[in-house]
């Protein structure tokens, strides 16, 4: 039994709204793996050179924990 067309437009308009739903939800979680992965290398970058001593020890900058977060993005990702 084929559907009228009202009930189509009904499914197509359903599948639409999911799809939509279930991109958001994607982009929701990329940005929350993101933040994660930023503060857990902002924590292991202090936590590095607070065992440094003073001599040895220099700034950190937000250039070292974004890049220091992609490392650690690409390596779960690989």
């Amino acid at each position: 039994m084929a559907l009228t067309p009202e009930m189509q437009a009904q499914v197509d308009m359903q599948a639409a709204i999911e799809a939509n739903r279930a991109a958001s939800q994607a982009a929701q979680e990329a940005t929350r793996a993101k933040i994660e992965a930023l503060r857990i290398a902002k924590e292991i970058l202090v936590e590095n050179r607070r065992t440094k001593t003073a001599a040895e020890a220099v700034d950190i900058d937000d250039a070292d924990v974004t890049n220091f977060a992609a490392t650690l993005v690409s390596f779960v990702n690989s």
